[in-house]
């Protein structure tokens, strides 16, 4: 059996919608000797083609295989020639509020009305993909901010009809969206941008790749200023931006673990430098808010300062957690830095290379406060004095004689 045909009945109407091929006589044993409860959870871990399959077996199954609880994710994308809108109306009607991820990529038959139907019936979905369901319009999103208060993450990519409207609804109706993705959807201008934080503060991830020519500063300025937990930014041709971005950036997004700027060719080293400005202030935070630190890499964190090490020696994690701590590449930490670790008592490892200003001396009086740590540091080998006659060719420490 085919499986995009599996899941469609037999007039074309909807998925897994037709229950007329079964006879009276279709009670099978084991439908009589596990109850109900245990088949339908045995159904919760088919995927859309067997539920499907399933439910043209018997009435009974019919009927397991179709409850609400079965369909709380659907990704209709192998099907995508096949679904229309009333698809995915009778989809809804059937999974109701028990619908929490769906996707409909590349579904280009699917349009405002089938999703509007799609809203009122599903309103505790929490993730939708309409990825290339290039006949929907603004008045999608109106309808999704009416109805869908629980939305979190929605992908609204190469939807070219879409503009500031919409993202002006969502911030009205979806204040716990947390990933939005707007790609290739050229209509949208900064006035959407600013539009979109003044609802929803809570922003995590958001995709602006291909939006070319109306992206600038100021939109992106305000997603920095009032998106505090944002962790991933794509931005990626966008032309129009500057190192004006970084800079907020590093200003005001602290979690930010994903930066994509792609043909962004504004941006210049110094505004990446600003990006990654790592100081003392940066550890005096981390000392007060991060009591469970365990690893902390600091490695070529240029700016910080034997200052900044007092601190975290101070801190909460520094006395039973900190096992872990790399200062390698770091040319203004100096042998008080180790002094203010001595209190670490659950220290393992530490790394120093190329902290030119740490001594073995100062290496010495750490290892006799925490013996079995591991430092791993260099220290170049002093060149021997030339001999007196000068006539013999000398080689420094480091060199073996074959």
């Amino acid at each position: 059996m085919n499986g995009g045909n599996s899941c469609r009945n037999q007039s074309g109407d909807g998925i897994c919608a037709g229950t007329e091929m079964f006879s009276n006589n279709d009670e099978a044993a084991i439908n009589k000797k596990l109850p109900k409860e245990l088949l339908l959870r045995i159904f919760s871990f088919l995927d859309v083609v067997t539920l499907c399959r399933c439910a043209q077996v018997s009435r009974a199954w019919n009927v397991l295989a179709l409850d609400g609880s079965n369909w709380q994710r659907i990704d209709l994308f192998d099907f995508q020639r096949d679904i229309e809108g009333r698809v995915v109306e009778n989809i809804s009607k059937r999974c109701g509020g028990f619908l929490r991820k769906l996707s409909l990529r590349g579904c280009q038959g699917v349009g405002d009305n089938a999703l509007r139907t799609f809203a009122q019936n599903c309103r505790n979905i929490e993730v939708l993909n309409l990825n290339g369901c290039t006949k929907i319009s603004d008045t999608t999103c109106t309808s999704l901010s009416k109805f869908c208060s629980k939305l979190r993450h929605l992908d609204l990519a190469s939807c070219t009809s879409i503009t500031n409207q919409s993202l002006k609804a969502l911030s009205e109706g979806c204040p716990l969206l947390e990933q939005l993705i707007i790609s290739w959807c050229d209509q949208v201008t900064k006035d959407g941008i600013q539009a979109l934080v003044r609802g929803c503060g809570g922003l995590r991830a958001l995709s602006l790749k291909g939006c070319t020519q109306q992206i600038t500063d100021d939109g992106l300025i305000t997603i920095c200023r009032g998106c505090h937990k944002l962790q991933s930014l794509c931005a990626s041709g966008c032309s129009n931006i500057t190192d004006a971005i970084l800079n907020a950036l590093g200003q005001n997004c602290p979690r930010l673990r994903i930066l994509e700027v792609a043909r962004c060719s504004q941006l210049t080293d110094v505004g990446f430098t600003t990006l990654a400005r790592i100081t003392d202030s940066t550890l005096i935070q981390l000392s007060i808010h991060c009591p469970r630190l365990q690893v902390l890499s600091l490695s070529h964190c240029e700016l910080i300062t034997d200052d900044g090490i007092r601190h975290l020696g101070n801190g909460a994690c520094a006395h039973d957690r900190l096992e872990v701590i790399e200062l390698d590449n770091c040319p203004l930490i100096t042998d008080a830095s180790l002094e203010h670790l001595k209190s670490c008592h659950s220290l393992e490892r530490i790394e120093l290379y190329d902290c030119q200003q740490i001594t073995r001396a100062g290496i010495k009086r750490l290892r006799t406060h925490l013996p079995n740590i591991k430092v791993h540091a260099y220290f170049a080998p002093v060149t021997p004095p030339p001999s007196v006659g000068g006539s013999r060719q000398r080689f420094c420490r480091c060199c073996i004689i074959l």
